[in-house]
């Protein structure tokens, strides 16, 4: 404090105790301050407030996913280092796309991501790197390896480590969770309802729909594997209005044998591709081996692209693949022919 508060301060304190015991009125013009237009010296640039001079209130401390202590910031941390696509792509949508000094080599989108610094990967992050860029705030995820984050916590660096659930309502939790740590908590709030309010607007055009098809999500390029059923993506076929087959398996992602695919004959088939140029040859490998030419779905034609990216992140375009296979299974719903 300077010279010139405190001393500006003890006299104030002094009018105020004199007046309470009766000494003296306080008014504007029994109290004197150096600097004021009275004593013809300048007048300051702004006064104190009361509020400025009370004490700091006690730091809020949370616990992250991990049951970990976690002193929430004061403000916006001005340099973040994300450890996850999906975090990544959740801090770009909360308007703090700036203050991300650090990601993965994972993390594509959004486009300006991939200009950022590279940490290394998901379950090899380089701890040098990310000391070296000076973070206030490290947004880990629980694949990230236990050992890397302890040792940035002894590094001093705040980590706060999310968890994904398995349905889409925690999606919002997490948006609101990254929010509060990030001290965007209005944004993270804004952003939350809207993807809540679109997920109402696809079960509300569905309503009680008739018919539910069968569905089978193939990850292209790994053979069989599919979605099982504490995958994200099997609560969010259901919400489309289907049932997986494979949710039967109780596990996030399991290969499927070809006998099985065969034996429960999807109506429908999704493939997660990279691009237009993977869906196209996805779609001729299915038509061309053998007996999966002749599973309903790929006999009828009903053989549908997902953007890779977006449906493998728990993110905010988890709602644009919601609403793409809603449209694809349902188009009468929602203004389309069935």
């Amino acid at each position: 404090m300077s010279a010139f508060c405190l001393r500006a301060g003890l006299r104030l304190w002094a009018c105020a105790v004199l007046a309470l015991w009766g000494h003296i009125p306080i008014s504007a013009k029994s109290v004197h301050v150096p600097g004021s237009v009275s004593d013809g010296m300048p007048r300051p640039d702004r006064v104190s407030t009361a509020a400025e001079w009370a004490p700091s209130p006690p730091a809020r401390v949370i616990k992250d996913d991990l049951g970990r202590p976690f002193t929430l910031p004061s403000r916006t941390p001005a340099r973040i280092v994300s450890m996850a696509p999906n975090v990544t792509e959740i801090l770009f949508a909360l308007g703090l796309g700036p203050n991300v000094v650090g990601v993965t080599r994972f993390c594509d989108y959004p486009p300006e991501a991939r200009t950022l610094p590279r940490i290394g990967g998901l379950v090899d992050p380089n701890i040098e790197i990310v000391q070296s860029l000076r973070p206030d705030l490290v947004v880990a995820f629980r694949g990230n390896p236990l050992r890397v984050l302890d040792r940035l916590a002894d590094l001093r660096l705040p980590v706060f480590i999310l968890d994904i659930g398995g349905g889409l309502d925690a999606l919002a939790p997490l948006i609101l969770r990254i929010g509060l740590v990030t001290r965007r908590e209005k944004e993270a709030s804004a952003l939350a309802a809207s993807l809540e309010s679109r997920q109402a607007a696809v079960a509300s055009a569905l309503g009680a729909v008739a018919s539910r098809p069968r569905v089978f999500v193939l990850l292209y390029g790994q053979g069989l594997w599919t979605c099982g059923g504490q995958s994200y993506l099997s609560d969010l076929i259901a919400r489309a209005g289907a049932v997986n087959i494979a949710a039967v398996l109780p596990k996030k992602w399991a290969l499927y044998s070809r006998e099985r695919i065969v034996r429960d004959d999807p109506d429908a088939v999704f493939v997660l591709a990279k691009s237009p140029q993977d869906f196209a040859a996805a779609r001729a490998w299915l038509s061309g081996e053998g007996r999966l030419g002749g599973v309903a779905a790929v006999a009828s034609g009903r053989v549908f692209p997902l953007d890779e990216n977006a449906a493998s992140r728990f993110g905010p375009r988890l709602v644009d693949v919601l609403e793409a296979v809603a449209r694809a299974l349902h188009p009468d719903r929602f203004g389309g022919r069935s």
